[in-house]
Formats: C-alpha cells, structure tokens, sequence
C-alpha cells in the first residue's frame, strides 16, 4: 500500500493492517538466542522445556517484540514521498501470553497518533497486538512510535 501524508493524518484511531501469519520455528528462537545470548533453557532446550507447564520451548519475548518492522511492512501504508523510518521508542509493552514454538503470529496496527512538529518529519505512534493463531489472548500489545523522516533533495 502507499499512502499520501493526508492519508495518514485522516487514519488516526483506524486500523490500518494486519500482517502475514509468521511460523516462529525453534530455529529462529536458536538463531535470536545466539544474536543476544539469551540461551535459558525454555527458549532453547525443548527436552528440558517439555518438563515444564509451558509444555515446550517458547520464543524471547524480545525476539516477538523485534519481528515488528517486518510485520508493519507487510501490512501499512508507505507513503509516496522518498522517506525512512527510525524507532522513536515504546511505551506500555507488555508480553501478555508465551508463544510456543511452532505457532504462528501476526500483527494487528492501529494508527494512535499523528504529529508534523517540523517540515519532512512526522512523528507516528501504532497500538501494536501481535496475535497468536488460535489464541485468545495476544502474545504482547505496545505503543510503538517511529518517525518518518523526508530525504532532501
């Protein structure tokens, strides 16, 4: 999709797209253990994480939290102008359930706020759930706020 800044400003509090389900394999939960170090043994052990009430291995949270760009982009708008996007931060993330290996996740995002404070930056904030299929709760919900920033010319 690409969208023109009017576009954005006209979508606050509207759902502006949800994502392509991503299978969370026990390869990429070993892969995000060995970028990060994270290597306790619910995450990377599934013999011993069986033993547990989680019935298995589950992925970081942080490791859900980080496949947000990928998932923004399958789903919302670009707008036309040439511009990039920075992380500005997030606020109230919480991860609400675990997500067992093999399941499969997508995100839901909703446009909270929309902000020009100068010529070429806009300043956006998305309410963020990251689904899990066949769940009721969510695996985590955040605010999630970027700013899209115009190459000059």
């Amino acid at each position: 999709m690409i969208a023109v800044v009017q576009d954005l400003k006209d979508s606050v509090g509207i759902e502006i797209g949800l994502s392509s389900w991503i299978t969370i394999d026990q390869a990429m939960i070993d892969a995000f253990a060995a970028v990060t170090g994270d290597h306790q043994f619910i995450h990377t052990d599934p013999k011993a994480a069986e033993l547990t009430s989680l019935g298995g291995t589950i992925a970081h949270g942080f490791l859900i939290l980080s496949l947000l760009p990928k998932m923004i982009q399958d789903c919302a708008m670009q707008p036309r102008t040439q511009s990039t996007g920075v992380n500005y931060g997030l606020d109230d993330v919480r991860f609400v359930a675990p997500v067992p290996v093999g399941a499969r996740i997508r995100g839901r995002f909703v446009l909270n706020d929309y902000v020009e404070p100068h010529p070429g930056v806009r300043k956006l904030c998305w309410d963020v759930t990251v689904e899990i299929e066949g769940k009721e709760k969510p695996a985590l919900v955040a605010k999630w706020r970027a700013l899209r920033v115009e190459r000059k010319s």
